[in-house]
């Protein structure tokens, strides 16, 4: 059989085609299937956090900061431990992004506060200097949009079994029973607050997009 493959060229060339995808699947798949599961700490997005991500990508923030630390010793230095494929296991769609006008994100939640955030998104200059970002001051009229935030962890949690109200990962309920986890987590972040408009909005029972995007970015680690 292989003289006969050595003397036609075609046939021997797809033999090893096959060879080297039967070779691929077996070896790269798996491994690949195991690496893409969530990593030990990770958690799926609450319903406050989810509604933050929409505004962040409504904002388009991912078309300045990515959202991956590649593995090199100028990354780590700076940003911390490299990104891993099962950080993002929850991730739907993935920033990952590959512009760096600003920083990057990955990572943010472990260092700065709500304070940071809140003075960054109303005057970007005010805590870094020459920053070219623009000020976001729309975030602290505008209301999250935390139905629709609750509809897609609805949807995911029944498509693609993420583990909502399962033991240790956040909880989802029913409408009413989010509502309620939604003000508490708002009202911790509420509460580092400065601004009065979100403070009073708060307290009618609205919750302003920068309480939500906060959220996100703390979550973000």
């Amino acid at each position: 059989m292989f003289s006969w493959l050595e003397k036609n060229p075609f046939f021997f060339a797809v033999f090893v085609f096959i060879f080297i995808a039967y070779a691929g699947i077996v070896e790269i798949l798996p491994d690949f299937a195991d690496r893409a599961r969530p990593v030990e700490h990770k958690k799926p997005y609450t319903v406050l956090q989810l509604a933050g991500r929409h505004v962040y990508i409504a904002d388009s923030c991912n078309a300045c900061h990515s959202q991956l630390i590649r593995p090199f010793k100028s990354e780590t230095d700076r940003y911390g431990m490299y990104s891993v494929s099962g950080e993002f296991a929850y991730d739907r769609p993935f920033l990952w992004g590959s512009k760096r006008t600003g920083p990057d994100l990955a990572r943010i939640g472990n260092y700065r506060s709500v304070d940071w955030h809140e003075n960054h998104m109303k005057d970007p200059v005010s805590v870094v200097p020459g920053s070219i970002m623009p000020a976001y001051a729309h975030m602290f009229n505008k209301n999250a949009d935390i139905e629709t935030a609750y509809a897609e962890a609805v949807t995911v949690k029944k498509v693609f079994n993420v583990p909502y109200d399962v033991e240790g990962m956040p909880k989802l309920g029913s409408w009413e029973e989010a509502q309620a986890e939604v003000r508490a987590e708002a009202e911790a972040i509420v509460s580092q607050m400065k601004d009065q408009d979100v403070k009073d909005a708060f307290a009618r029972g609205e919750i302003r997009q920068i309480v939500a995007l906060i959220a996100y970015l703390n979550s973000l680690k």
